[in-house]
C-alpha cells in the first residue's frame, strides 16, 4: 500500500487525530514507530519512514513507542484501500482464524491460494497475514498489561500465546522490555474488579454516538440487549460460557469505554474484537466526508452527522432472526428458548443458538407458521455451515451483509429508483444508508426518500430498517 508522503507529513506536523491509525511514523535514528498524534518532539524529516500498518512497521524492525502506544490506536480500516479478499481475511484473523490454523487454511476459506493471499497482504497492508496476527496478539497483550491487573500468565493466554515463555520472548522482541517492566511503566492502570475487565477503545473523531445508540436501542432484543442513559448492554456467549458487556462513550480521549463481565479472560481478545466491529471503530470519517460530502442528497445529513457509523452485530444468526421477526418477537423467542444469564445488569437471557432453534416450536412465541419454518430452515443452514444469507429476501440479505458481515457497500433499500441513484455512492453505500436513515428519523416527512417498497415481506423500509423494530 503506497502512502502519500506529503499528506503524511502534513498530518504528522498537525498531529491530526483524524489520521490516527491510518499510517504510522517510524524513526530510523531511534528504531521506534509512533502514531501521528504522538506528543514527543518531532524527529528530523530525513529520519522518518511511513508505514500503512503497525504490523508493517514491526516487520521492518521498528519497536512501538511507549509514549503514544500504537497498540491503542483505532486500527487500520479494513474497508479502506484494500481488496475484498484482504477485508474478509482481516475479519477472520480478528476472529482468531490464525490462532489454531495456518495461512493455507485461511486462504482456502477465502477461495485463493496462500501465495496470492500473502501477496495481497504485502500489497495492501505491508505485512504478511502471520505478521498481522502476531501484531494483533502482542498489542492486545500490551493493552492488558496497561489497563488490567491480570497476572502475567493470564495476560499471556488471554492474548493468544500458547506459553508464558513464548509470550515473554515476543514482548521483549517487540517492545525491548519484559512484561514486568512494561507493567511498571503503565500509566493510568486501575485495580480491576476480578469479575469485570475495563478497556478504552479508540476511534477517529468525530463519532455520532447518539445516532449509534439510537439505532441499536430501537432494535434492542428485550432481555438480551438494552440501551439506557446512552449505555449499551447485552448478554454474550463464547465457547459455552456466558457474560455481559456494557459500552459507553468516554468524556475525553476519543474512546469508548468497554466493561466485560466474563468468567474466562482467554475470551477477552475475541470479545474486544467483536465490540470494535459492533461499533464500527475502524471507520474513517475523513474519507467518508471526502467521498460522500459532495452528493446533494447526502450533503445535509452528513453535515448533521459527521461521525456516522454503521452498527455491526454481536452474532450473525441472532441478527438474522431479529431481522425476520422484529425485536419484540425475537425477545419472546429468546425468553422461551434461550439460556438464562446470572448477574446480567438487568438482562437475563442469552439469545438461542441455531442448534437450539432447529426444532423449536416457535409458534408458541407468536411466530406465524411460515416465519417459523423460515427461522428453522435458517437455523439448519447455519448448523450445516451454509451461508446465512441463502434463502432470505434481498432486503434482509443486504441488511445482514451490512451489519453482520461489515460490508461497507451493502444497501438494504427496496426502492429501485434510490438503488439506481445509490450506484454513485459505491463502495460506501452502507454509510449512505445510515445517513438517509438519520435524515428520515429526524423528519418523518422525508421518509419517501428511503422508499415505500421492500421485496418479500411488503413492509415499508422506514418501518423496518429505518424505524423502530
Amino acid at each position: 500500500m503506497e502512502l502519500d508522503r506529503l499528506a503524511c507529513d502534513r498530518a504528522r506536523r498537525a498531529r491530526d487525530a483524524r489520521f490516527d491509525g491510518r499510517f504510522f511514523i517510524a524513526v530510523t535514528s531511534t528504531g521506534i514507530y509512533c502514531r501521528p498524534i504522538c506528543p514527543a518532539r518531532a524527529p528530523k524529516d530525513e529520519n522518518i519512514k511511513y508505514f500503512p500498518t503497525a504490523a508493517a512497521a514491526e516487520a521492518a524492525g521498528f519497536r512501538p513507542c511507549l509514549r503514544c502506544r500504537p497498540e491503542a490506536s483505532p486500527g487500520t480500516p479494513a474497508w479502506h484501500g484494500t481488496s475484498g479478499v484482504v477485508s474478509r481475511a482481516l475479519r477472520l484473523i480478528g476472529e482468531g482464524a490464525l490462532d489454531a490454523e495456518g495461512v493455507e487454511r485461511l486462504a482456502d476459506r477465502l477461495g485463493v491460494t496462500g501465495r496470492h493471499l500473502r501477496r495481497l497482504f504485502r500489497q495492501h497492508l505491508g505485512a504478511t497475514p502471520l505478521e498481522v496476527a502476531l501484531t494483533r496478539r502482542v498489542h492486545f497483550a500490551k493493552k492488558l498489561l496497561d489497563e488490567t491487573s491480570l497476572g502475567l500468565n493470564e495476560v499471556a493466554f488471554a492474548s493468544g500465546f500458547g506459553s508464558l515463555r513464548r509470550f515473554n520472548g515476543q514482548i521483549r522482541r517487540t517492545f525491548g522490555r519484559t512484561p514486568t517492566e512494561l507493567r511498571r511503566l503503565a500509566r493510568g492502570r486501575v485495580a480491576s474488579d476480578p469479575e469485570c475487565y475495563r478497556f478504552r477503545l479508540a476511534y477517529r473523531p468525530p463519532y455520532d454516538w447518539d445516532a449509534m445508540v439510537g439505532f441499536l436501542g430501537s432494535r434492542a432484543i428485550p432481555g438480551v440487549e438494552s440501551v439506557e442513559e446512552s449505555r449499551y448492554r447485552r448478554t454474550i456467549a463464547v465457547d459455552g460460557m456466558s457474560g455481559v458487556i456494557e459500552v459507553s462513550r468516554l468524556p475525553a480521549g476519543s474512546s469508548l469505554g468497554l466493561s466485560v463481565r466474563f468468567p474466562d479472560p482467554r475470551a477477552l481478545l475475541l470479545i474486544v474484537e467483536r465490540v470494535r466491529r459492533l461499533f464500527d471503530l475502524g471507520a474513517d470519517p475523513a474519507v467518508l466526508a471526502e467521498q460522500l460530502g459532495d452528493d446533494p442528497l447526502l450533503r445535509g445529513p452528513l453535515a448533521e452527522h459527521p461521525g456516522i457509523r454503521v452498527p455491526g452485530a454481536w452474532d450473525g444468526f441472532e441478527l438474522s432472526v431479529a431481522a425476520v421477526l422484529g425485536a419484540r418477537i425475537a425477545g419472546r423467542v429468546a425468553s422461551m428458548f434461550g439460556s438464562p444469564v446470572a448477574g446480567g445488569l438487568g438482562l437475563e437471557t442469552l439469545f438461542p443458538t441455531a442448534r437450539q432453534l432447529l426444532r423449536a416450536p416457535l409458534e408458541r412465541a407468536g411466530v406465524g407458521t411460515a416465519r417459523a419454518e423460515e427461522i428453522r430452515a435458517l437455523a439448519r443452514r447455519v448448523v450445516d455451515g451454509e451461508a446465512a444469507l441463502a434463502g432470505v429476501d434481498e432486503w434482509t440479505a443486504e441488511y445482514i451483509a451490512m451489519r453482520a458481515l461489515g460490508d461497507p457497500d451493502a444497501f438494504p433499500s427496496g426502492d429501485p429508483v434510490l438503488r439506481r441513484n445509490a450506484e454513485r455512492w459505491r463502495p460506501w453505500r452502507a454509510y449512505a444508508f445510515m445517513l438517509l436513515w438519520q435524515d428520515a428519523r429526524g423528519d418523518v416527512a422525508k421518509s419517501w426518500r428511503i422508499g415505500n417498497a421492500q421485496s418479500g415481506s411488503g413492509r415499508s423500509a422506514c418501518n423496518s430498517a429505518l424505524g423502530a423494530s
